[in-house]
């Protein structure tokens, strides 16, 4: 490969993330299109001709899509069934009544560490919000250290577990194996919610304030109130929600059938075990991603849907459906960029140049998303854009998927600030108006889990790959 075409590839690169940039902050172009744009002039200015290059991207475009389009779709409409059922805020209730006194913040961070996994963070956000008042008007602890332990909760896992929607693209485009994503996302999510609640209690003590008796109001006084008036108020709340057992299956289930399928697979290469390849043939195929969180699918619309009509049951999954629309066309496109620069053979060229540096392979996708996310803001864009760029070059550098595709939706989660939508849902629902409080508040605490979940991958990719 000579140095003019190498040269010419990396430019064409360049030039083609520069148009993305600027067409998404700068114009009205949405970033589907914006991807799609970026993914020709990255191959043509590459050196790829046009025919090529548009044949890639809609290669590109199908295979990622083929991988994950339809667990997205099936994921996206359980999320929306467990959100109107009352299932998710239920899982909260039960999960702060269990840990008990004095370990609300602790409670409420596990409850969104499980909610956010099917839901949506901003709306899991809306609908655990009322459950945050009230503690911290019951408890007398502040409302921004529950907030903010609520919503890293929330957020470690809507950055890291399918089948939310950004990390199930990134594995796509990496080709990841669903079920170790899943466990891999589990485990890094768990150090970033620990330092998350950490700083959560010492910022509660920094902006003490409550919610008004009545009202969406808030006040800054320093008296307490019973934890035991809550578990009162939530007895009364529970009795039109629907069971503990039936709000979890929903997780369960898919969670279930996918670990079992990568456990038992393992055990079967490993010789530990020995089964019939009829009985393999059936737990891979209920362990299928597309299976286990379509069964989790068909057990919420049965179970969860009773105190619903028909209409309203298919109206609300219609919605979910609208906002799967748009992720799978970023999906896709992002899959399309990639496929770009691994046919055109950029990613190739960057990985050789890279591997001459001192850096590990998994901060390449790490340190891409941290840059996309802090330019242009949405943290499912810059997982997106990062996996896309980044799948061609640790391909050739034998970083494992699962770790790269983690460290592509880590890398997003960095210092969410003014455009980011869920800057805006944490602090206006916290009550917070100052812009110093709210960076402190919401841009800080990720921060803090983009560092912590960044640590541990790169601990893990050392000790054990």
């Amino acid at each position: 490969m000579t140095d003019v075409s190498t040269t010419q590839m990396i430019v064409g690169l360049v030039i083609g993330i520069a148009l993305l940039i600027f067409l998404v902050l700068k114009t009205r172009i949405h970033v589907f299109v914006s991807l799609l744009i970026a993914g020709i002039f990255t191959g043509v200015v590459g050196g790829m001709s046009p025919t090529d290059t548009i044949e890639t991207i809609s290669a590109g475009f199908g295979s990622t899509l083929a991988s994950i389009g339809i667990i997205i779709g099936l994921g996206i409409m359980m999320g929306k069934i467990m959100e109107i059922s009352g299932a998710a805020e239920k899982l909260a209730y039960t999960m702060i009544k269990f840990i008990g006194r004095k370990k609300e913040e602790w409670a409420i961070a596990i409850s969104g560490y499980i909610v956010a996994i099917p839901i949506f963070v901003d709306s899991a956000f809306v609908i655990l919000q009322p459950l945050v008042k009230a503690l911290s008007r019951q408890t007398g602890k502040s409302v921004v250290t529950l907030g903010v332990a609520l919503a890293i909760g929330l957020a470690a896992t809507h950055h890291a577990v399918p089948p939310t929607p950004g990390p199930l693209g990134v594995a796509g485009i990496f080709g990841a194996d669903i079920g170790m994503m899943v466990i891999i996302g589990l485990v890094v999510s768990f150090p970033v919610i620990i330092v998350g609640i950490l700083y959560a209690k010492w910022l509660g003590k920094k902006i003490y304030q409550l919610p008004e008796e009545d009202g969406d109001g808030y006040y800054r006084p320093t008296a307490k109130e019973a934890f035991k008036e809550f578990e009162q108020a939530a007895t009364v709340r529970e009795e039109n929600l629907p069971s503990f057992f039936k709000s979890f299956l929903p997780i369960l289930i898919p969670l279930v059938l996918i670990f079992g399928n990568t456990g038992m697979n393992a055990l079967q290469d490993g010789g530990v075990i020995s089964l019939s390849d009829t009985v393999m043939s059936y737990i891979t195929f209920l362990g299928n991603p597309i299976i286990a969180v379509g069964l989790g699918l068909i057990y919420a619309l049965v179970f969860l849907t009773k105190n619903l009509t028909k209409d309203e049951t298919l109206n609300e999954l219609e919605e979910g459906v609208k906002s799967a629309g748009i992720i799978l066309l970023v999906t896709g496109a992002g899959g399309a960029l990639g496929e770009v620069l691994r046919v055109g053979g950029t990613g190739q060229v960057i990985a050789e140049q890279v591997a001459t540096w001192s850096v590990p392979a998994i901060l390449i996708p790490f340190l891409i998303a941290t840059f996309v996310r802090l330019v242009q803001g949405s943290g499912t864009v810059a997982m997106i854009t990062a996996a896309s760029i980044a799948a061609p070059i640790v391909s050739n550098m034998g970083l494992d998927p699962v770790l790269a595709a983690q460290a592509a939706a880590f890398g997003a989660m960095v210092f969410s600030y003014f455009n980011d939508s869920l800057f805006w849902v944490v602090n206006r629902m916290l009550g917070i108006t100052k812009i110093k409080e709210q960076i402190m508040v919401w841009s800080v605490p990720t921060t803090l889990g983009w560092l912590t979940a960044g640590i541990t991958l790169v601990i893990i990719d050392l000790l054990f790959y």
